[in-house]
This record gives C-alpha cells, sequence and structure tokens, in this order.
C-alpha cells in the first residue's frame, strides 16, 4: 500500500461520488432487495451464522432493519444515536458496534415474517428520511475509526449517500454466503456499487493495477506504472474482500469502509 498516498486521500474528510439522485434510486433498489432477499429464506436460513461474530441470519437482518428505521425520521436518528453514544461510553466499546447492538437487541423479539414485512415498509421511508438530509448537514463532519490503525474523517452526506447503501449490500451478500441462496445481481444497480467501491480501493492505495472482476457486477479497471499487480475475481468476492471479511492480501486486501 502507498501510504503517502493513502495519508493524501485521507487528509480530507470523504465525500460521496454519486450524484445524489442516483445515490438515492440506489438506495430504494437495494432496501427492495434486502427485503427480496429475506422473503425467499427458508425457515431454517434465520437460525443460520454469519461471518459476523455472534450474528446468525435473524440477527442481521435485525441489524439492517434498525439502521434503515433510524433514517427514517431526525426524532429515530437522534434516539439511537444517544443510547449507542451511553451504552459505548458506559461498556467502552466503538460507538458502531454498540449502535449494531441496540439495533439488534430492539428487534430480537420479530418473528422472520415481521422482520420481512418490516424491512419491506420501512425501506421507502428510510430513503425518505436520507433524502431530507440537504444543505449544510450535508456538510457536517463526521469520524469514523476507518480500518483499525487511522481514523478519518467523512461528510455526512458520505454516509448518507454511500455508506447506507454499501451496508445492506454488504450485509445482503453475507446472507447469500451463510444460506448458499443465490444473489439478485445486475450491472446497472450492483455493477454500480462494485465502480464505486473500486474507485475508492484505487484512490486508498494509490497503486498502478490492472483488476478484472467477472460476474454480473464486474467490469475491468486500471492505473497505469511501473509494477502493475494484476488481479482478477468475482466482483461480490473482491468487495467482500476489501471489507475484511476473506483475509485478502496484496492491493486486495486494501480496507474500504462499507
Amino acid at each position: 500500500m502507498s501510504t503517502t498516498t493513502t495519508e493524501s486521500y485521507l487528509s480530507k474528510p470523504l465525500v460521496s461520488r454519486w450524484a445524489r439522485p442516483f445515490a438515492m434510486a440506489r438506495a430504494a433498489e437495494e432496501y427492495e432487495r434486502l427485503a427480496e432477499a429475506l422473503r425467499g429464506l427458508e425457515p431454517q436460513d434465520w437460525a443460520a451464522p454469519t461471518c459476523c461474530a455472534g450474528w446468525d441470519v435473524r440477527a442481521m437482518a435485525g441489524h439492517c432493519l434498525g439502521m434503515a428505521t433510524m433514517m427514517t425520521t431526525v426524532r429515530e436518528t437522534m434516539r439511537q444515536q444517544r443510547l449507542a453514544g451511553r451504552e459505548a461510553k458506559r461498556d467502552g466499546v466503538a460507538l458502531v458496534d454498540a449502535l449494531t447492538a441496540i439495533q439488534v437487541r430492539e428487534n430480537a423479539h420479530l418473528t422472520p415474517r415481521e422482520l420481512v414485512e418490516r424491512m419491506a415498509d420501512v425501506g421507502p421511508r428510510a430513503v425518505r428520511g436520507r433524502r431530507r438530509v440537504r444543505g449544510p448537514m450535508r456538510w457536517m463532519t463526521i469520524p469514523d475509526e476507518g480500518d483499525g490503525t487511522a481514523a478519518e474523517t467523512w461528510r455526512m452526506g458520505f454516509l448518507v449517500d454511500t455508506i447506507l447503501t454499501r451496508d445492506p449490500w454488504m450485509h445482503r451478500t453475507d446472507i447469500a454466503v451463510a444460506t448458499g441462496r443465490p444473489l439478485h445481481l445486475t450491472p446497472g444497480h450492483d455493477g454500480a456499487i462494485v465502480a464505486d467501491v473500486v474507485a475508492e480501493w484505487a484512490a486508498r492505495h494509490g497503486r498502478p493495477y490492472h483488476l478484472v472482476l467477472t460476474g454480473p457486477a464486474g467490469g475491468e479497471w486500471d492505473r497505469a506504472g511501473d509494477g502493475v499487480e494484476q488481479i482478477e475475481a468475482d466482483a461480490v468476492e473482491f468487495c467482500r474482500g476489501v471489507s475484511g471479511r476473506t483475509g485478502a492480501s496484496g492491493l486486495a486486501g486494501t480496507w474500504v469502509p462499507f
């Protein structure tokens, strides 16, 4: 990894690369696809362990529902954030870990059917709530713990337009891996998410590369220079690698937030 380039890239708060209408279209589509994926699960699938420690599929669905619910109203956003702040301080854990634990806990009483129904209902409301984050609020700077070795800062717009869509997308892949169910992938939606991840990945490492990603969400990207690293992988597996899920190494192990 090019430390100099990474430090230069992270020297300013990260912003979304997507125009807002496109970002909200991706958000709406991803919430729909997540609800569709949950609807297609069999009873035994809900207890399948996932790659996220301590979470089975049911717990992961509870987190996704809770995160979407958080964005439906300002009041709900503040409630979850305040509660997470108190619990993070009390337990000595990261804010995001406290937040996701609250989301899992608060939805633990729901049946699988209720989780599916509520995800389908909350998704459109979450998109409307995310659309309402405008003006100066979008340019607020927020801290993030980064990859655990170096903290970074984001604009609120990066969180709202990009991360809050990457998160359910990645968890949809987690559920597919855990259950063996097929992933619904298309170039227009999933391909756009993958391409955005690749652009950030390339900015973070700053090195020459030739990347070929296969599957419906794939494509080909490169940066000329000496010592080009050749990488070929399935598009979803590449993203799972840069998220830290698969122990990928070399440039393919350059961390990207989800």
